[in-house]
C-alpha cells in the first residue's frame, strides 16, 4: 500500500464543520468559526485530561529518575516509492554522539527505529510500539500514512516533533510540532517565483492523497503573481518509468507544438513533486525532452538533491538552471557545521547518512528541538506529558540559523486554511548552476500570506 487514495481511507483535512471558514484578517468570524475554534481547544483539552487522568502518559517509568530517555524515529526503507533510510540512520548516530558527550540531561538518549514501510498496517505497528515502549516522543520521521498513527499517538498523548511535512495532519493534529512548513509551502513558493518567468505550467506529482493538495499550493503561488493555475497531472508513485506522463506534461506546457511547429509564445514550465521517483521521471523527460528545447523545469527539494542532478546529467541534463525551493539553507552554508560533525563522528562510513539529504537535515532539527524542550525542564521528569507541556508554554526554539526560532501555539496565522501547526512558512530559492545546487537568492522568502489565500476546499 503506497497512500492511494481508498474509499474507506479519511481525509487528511480536517472535517468541515472544523475547518476555518474564512481569510486571516477578513472581518468578524462567523458563528461556524468561533465553534470550530471552541470545539477545537476543548477536544485538546480534553485529550490531555484524559491522559493525565487514566495515566496514560508513555515515557513515565523510563522517563523519570536515571534510565534513558526512550525515543522514536521512523521511516519508509526498502519501498517501491519514497525511501528515507537516512532518517532512522542518522538519528541513530545522533543518539551515539549525544552519548559520547555527556548525553541528554547527564542521561542517555535511547533511540528507536522502525520501517514503516510506507504501508499503513506498518505505520499504526511502529506507532504501537512507540507507546508500548515508552517512547516521550517521536522525533524527525517520515510517513504518508497520519491517518494510521497519529490515533495511537494522539491516544496515548506522544508528541511528533519533526515531521517530514508530507500530510496536512502534521499541520492540524494538536500533538505535532512541525519544524518546516512540507510541501505546501514549498510548491507556494515555487508557484509566486515561477509566475513571471514561465508559460503554461505543468504539475507532475503523486497520484494519492498526500498528492491532492499539492496543486492547490503551487495555484496559490502562481496566482499571487497573476499567473493563471497549473495544469494538474497525478502519476503512479511507484512507476518504473513515466514516458506518457513527459509526454503529456511537455506537450501541456507547451500548448501541443513541437520544435517543428511555429509561433510558440512564452516558455513553458514543468514543475515534478514525485519524490524518490523524480529521478525516474527525469530519465524519461529527457528522452522526451528534444522535442520540446525551450521547456524549463522546477522541482522542491524532497524530490530532488545534489544526487538526482548528478544522474540526470548534471550540467547537461534537464536541471540545468532549474528553480528549486527549499526549507533550508544549502548544504555547504556554515550554519550546518554542527550537523557535519556529529555525521563525521558517528555515520562518516555510512552512505545512508548524507547531509545533503533534506530528510537527514530535518531529523537534525528535530532533534534539536528535543533536546531544547528536555533542557528547559532544568533536570525534572522527563516524559511524553512533560515535553509536550515544554513545547506548548512558549518555549522557542534556536535553530542555529536554520530556520526562524520555532514556537508552537495551539493556533497560528494559517488556522484560516486549517493548518493551524503550520508555524515556519519560510522558504528558501536555490537553483542549479553549471550541475551545482546553489542558493539563487541570500535568506529566507516567508510565504505565510501567499498560503492564507489558497483556496482549500
Amino acid at each position: 500500500m503506497t497512500g492511494r487514495r481508498r474509499t474507506s481511507t479519511r481525509s487528511t483535512f480536517l472535517p468541515r464543520s472544523l475547518r476555518f471558514t474564512r481569510s486571516a484578517g477578513a472581518g468578524t468570524p462567523s458563528a461556524r468559526t468561533v465553534s470550530a475554534r471552541a470545539l477545537s481547544a476543548g477536544a485538546l483539552a480534553a485529550c490531555a485530561s484524559l491522559a493525565v487522568a487514566c495515566g496514560v502518559v508513555p515515557g513515565t517509568a523510563e522517563g523519570s529518575g536515571d534510565g534513558p530517555i526512550i525515543v522514536m524515529t521512523w521511516a519508509p526503507e526498502g519501498t517501491s516509492a519514497t525511501n528515507k533510510p537516512g532518517m532512522p540512520a542518522f538519528a541513530r548516530a545522533y543518539a551515539r554522539w549525544l552519548n559520547a558527550n555527556g548525553g541528554l540531561g547527564g542521561r542517555d538518549l535511547k533511540v528507536l527505529t522502525c520501517n514503516d514501510r510506507d504501508d499503513t498496517v506498518a505505520a499504526a505497528q511502529c506507532a504501537r510500539r512507540a507507546v508500548k515502549e515508552g517512547a516521550v516522543a517521536v522525533v524527525g520521521s517520515y510517513s504518508q500514512h497520519s491517518d494510521a498513527f497519529f490515533p495511537h499517538l494522539e491516544g496515548a498523548g506522544i508528541p511528533y516533533i519533526g515531521g517530514f511535512g508530507v500530510t496536512n495532519a502534521e499541520f492540524t493534529s494538536p500533538l505535532s510540532y512541525p519544524v518546516n512548513g512540507g510541501r505546501s509551502s514549498l510548491l507556494a513558493g515555487l508557484g509566486k517565483e515561477l509566475a513571471p518567468q514561465c508559460g503554461r505550467v505543468s504539475l507532475v506529482r503523486p497520484d494519492t492523497i498526500a498528492g491532492d493538495s499539492l496543486p492547490v499550493m503551487l495555484d496559490a503561488g502562481l496566482t499571487a503573481g497573476g499567473h493563471d493555475a497549473s495544469a494538474d497531472q497525478p502519476a503512479p508513485e511507484d512507476a518504473t518509468e513515466y514516458a506518457a506522463q513527459a509526454e503529456n506534461a511537455l506537450r501541456t506546457a507547451t500548448k501541443g507544438e513541437s520544435r517543428s511547429e511555429k509561433g510558440r509564445k512564452g516558455r513553458g514550465c514543468v514543475v515534478t513533486a514525485l519524490g524518490d521517483r523524480t529521478g525516474t521521471f527525469m530519465d524519461s523527460f529527457r528522452r522526451s525532452r528534444e522535442d520540446y528545447p525551450g521547456v524549463r523545469t522546477a522541482t522542491i527539494l524532497g524530490s530532488v538533491d545534489q544526487t538526482v542532478i548528478n544522474a540526470a546529467g548534471a550540467g547537461s541534463g534537464p536541471f540545468e538552471g532549474a528553480y528549486i525551493t527549499g526549507w533550508y539553507p544549502v548544504a555547504s552554508d556554515p550554519a550546518w557545521a554542527p550537523m557535519k560533525k556529529v555525521i563525521s563522528e558517528q555515520a562518516f562510513s555510512d552512505t545512508r547518512v548524507d547531509p545533503a539529504d533534506t530528510g537527514v537535515q530535518t531529523t537534525w532539527i528535530a532533534y534539536n528541538v528535543l533536546r531544547q524542550a528536555v533542557e528547559s525542564l532544568d533536570g525534572g521528569p522527563v516524559t511524553a506529558d512533560t515535553v509536550r507541556h515544554a513545547l506548548d508554554n512558549g518555549l522557542q526554539v534556536d535553530t542555529g540559523g536554520l530556520t526562524p526560532n520555532l514556537r508552537w501555539r495551539f493556533t497560528d496565522r494559517l488556522a484560516s486554511i486549517g493548518f493551524p501547526r503550520l508555524v515556519n512558512a519560510d522558504v528558501t530559492l536555490q537553483t542549479v548552476r553549471k550541475g551545482r545546487l546553489v542558493a539563487a537568492e541570500r535568506g529566507f522568502v516567508d510565504v505565510t500570506g501567499t498560503l492564507e489565500k489558497a483556496h482549500v476546499d
